[in-house]
């Protein structure tokens, strides 16, 4: 049993992985998140019945809600990207009671939480890591998928630009990634930087430089290693096609870092996502940061941009929180 609060808000952050659920309260200033928890995607049928189970175990009766969902939102029937879940918005409204409910794009989400981040949430790889946030920034990570998406403005008001960025065409560069892009366009048709951009994408690329289905009968492929086997193996650093793979991701993030910064007319990166909060210093050490200034004639504007890694556990639920806030402010809810 949870304490009765007077205004309860419903936030949701709904990877292809997890379902993070929490309430914000909406009588109090600030987007504090209560009562927090993650849910298995895999365990429950739909969106509907995952934000049951959690409201059954907290016990509350929140009329307004913001979901940020890995998916793009366009229109009443919503389906997320990397999960075989489909709604239709009004319908889930009447089914949890709710006066109000607003749907956003995860990594949206994200970058409405980054002005009301705390210097303890990131961790800075480059840049002043006391400095005040410059605009325009470039939201990315990876996850279940890759999250893309633009904040611009200033500290008297940001906006956030939701995208599709992480589903743009890999770019590879050397025969080491040649090699990955073609064992990935084999499957699946074409490479897209999600695909690799991903905790999948690091049992795609292990696969890909071990040779191990070279030769192989079709329709035998070999089974694909466990991305936190992969990572908990090159950090431990005895497996040197672990860390083979681990430092490709690491290049590959890097250079889509930069191509998103210029694209964006970026002045910050924030870099967000369940994966690289786990190797952050494996990640200053690789080629990231050479690969991100690798853009010829504009490496000298990318030096100035500031890159950090968002550390806060749940930025998603935070920039949920913070659009609902906002939305109750402005009298729209």
């Amino acid at each position: 049993m949870t304490a009765r609060l007077v205004n309860p808000g419903l936030v949701a952050d709904i990877g292809g992985t997890n379902a993070r659920f929490g309430l914000t309260d909406l009588a109090r200033p600030g987007a504090e998140i209560l009562y927090p928890r993650s849910l298995p995607t895999a365990d429950y049928a739909s969106l509907q019945h995952a934000a049951q189970a959690y409201l059954a175990e907290i016990d509350q009766r929140p009329h307004c809600a913001a979901l940020a969902l890995a998916s793009p939102v366009q229109g009443d029937e919503v389906r997320l990207t990397n999960r075989a879940w489909s709604f239709s918005q009004a319908e889930l409204r009447a089914v949890l009671g709710l006066d109000f409910l607003r749907v956003l794009n995860d990594f949206g989400a994200v970058a409405a939480a980054v002005p009301h981040l705390s210097q303890p949430d990131r961790n800075t790889l480059h840049g002043d890591s006391q400095g005040g946030l410059q605009g325009p920034v470039s939201v990315l990570g990876p996850g279940t998928g890759l999250g893309v998406a633009l904040l611009v403005g200033s500290d008297d008001h940001w906006q956030v630009v939701e995208t599709e960025g992480g589903h743009v065409s890999f770019a590879p560069l050397g025969e080491e990634e040649l090699c990955i892009d073609r064992w990935i366009s084999a499957r699946f048709g074409r490479t897209s930087n999600e695909r690799l951009l991903c905790g999948q994408g690091l049992s795609y690329i292990h696969a890909a430089l071990s040779g191990e289905e070279a030769g192989r009968p079709l329709g035998k492929p070999h089974p694909l290693r466990d991305p936190a086997d992969i990572v908990a193996a090159a950090l431990d650093g005895h497996d040197l096609l672990a860390r083979r793979t681990l430092a490709r991701f690491c290049a590959v993030l890097g250079s889509v870092a930069g191509d998103t910064a210029l694209m964006h007319g970026a002045r910050t990166v924030m870099i967000a996502g369940g994966i690289v909060p786990r190797f952050v210093p494996f990640l200053r050490s690789s080629a990231f940061r050479e690969r991100f200034l690798a853009k010829g004639r504009f490496a000298a504007y990318l030096e100035s941009v500031a890159i950090h890694v968002i550390t806060h556990p749940n930025p998603g639920l935070l920039g949920a929180a913070v659009t609902l806030h906002q939305i109750c402010k402005e009298g729209m809810a």
